[in-house]
């Protein structure tokens, strides 16, 4: 009788089902996500669908009835010549402000990179313009660029007093002194975020490059920005979405559009319908308007700039 020795589980035989991972697994990391897709619905989406659903209103007014318009708003705004001097100064600023800013701002930011002499209280003094206040900032503004201010006083000690004038109420320089605060109020800080960018460059590569002959001109724009050239679109949109959508701030507290319509941007045009001749359904088609605009300029930063984004 022979015997029988046991079998090891090494035979065929039914395969073992693996341990399956609980579909419940990511469950609280979607449960983490709730609360900032809530917000974004109600603070960005809801918005929006609201800024289309008032600019089919005729609605005079918060406290006032109001009634299906369609269309009508935009028709209205398309045939403003307010709203047509809005989009000229609007691009005029985009188009004078934009390229001046990310490009003196680029190129600031390389010089701190090149950390010289109290490179570190440079930094501070870049940044400082984004730590004032917006009344702030107008209220210095103003007190350079009134008729008895600084600069006035600084042509007359300098025997140049037939050259000044009222700045911000001349429809000649009013606009260019927005964009002036413009470029004041964003080089400073964009350059300090261009530095901080192109400080991650290997300096083996502007070393390798000098030693080829390369000066620092072109180091910068033939090394440094391509390098960093994905840093520059994202850089770039953003200053495009601030001159565009929030730069109403200085006219608002400087010009209140004026002198005229000089200083009526975009922005500033859908603030004054809405809050102040209580329009909402043409500022909000001019609103619907100025996204489109935002939009379509993002667009071409992107493919201007060729980003993957």
């Amino acid at each position: 009788m022979h015997s029988s020795t046991p079998t090891t589980g090494t035979g065929p035989g039914p395969a073992r089902r693996r341990p399956t991972r609980s579909r419940r697994e990511g469950s609280p990391v979607t449960l983490l996500a709730v609360p900032a897709l809530v917000w974004y619905l109600l603070f960005t989406l809801g918005p929006l669908l609201a800024m289309f659903y008032i600019s089919g209103l005729s609605w005079p007014g918060m406290l006032a009835p109001r009634s299906w318009a369609g269309f009508e708003n935009f028709r209205i705004v398309w045939g403003d010549p307010l709203f047509w001097q809005a989009v000229r100064n609007s691009a005029i600023q985009i188009g004078v402000v934009l390229p001046v800013m990310v490009v003196a701002a680029f190129m600031v930011g390389y010089y701190l990179t090149l950390k010289p002499r109290g490179h570190r209280v440079l930094r501070v003094v870049l940044f400082t313009p984004a730590l004032i206040s917006a009344s702030a900032k107008a209220m210095m503004a103003y007190s350079v660029l009134a008729p008895n201010g600084l600069l006035n006083g600084m042509l007359d000690g300098v025997g140049l007093g037939s050259l000044g004038r009222a700045w911000l109420a001349d429809t000649e320089t009013a606009l260019a002194c927005i964009m002036a605060i413009d470029l004041w109020n964003g080089i400073g800080f964009t350059a300090v975020l261009f530095a901080a960018r192109l400080g991650s460059v290997p300096g083996e590569v502007y070393e390798a490059a000098e030693l080829d002959g390369s000066g620092h001109w072109r180091r910068m724009w033939g090394i440094a920005f391509p390098i960093t050239k994905d840093y520059v679109g994202v850089v770039t949109m953003l200053q495009f979405l601030w001159i565009l959508f929030s730069s109403a701030q200085n006219v608002l507290l400087l010009t209140q559009g004026g002198p005229g319509n000089a200083t009526t941007n975009l922005s500033f045009l859908v603030y004054n319908k809405a809050f102040v001749q209580s329009d909402l359904g043409y500022s909000q088609a001019a609103g619907v308007l100025l996204f489109v605009a935002g939009l379509l300029g993002m667009l071409a930063i992107r493919r201007l700039l060729r980003q993957t984004y």
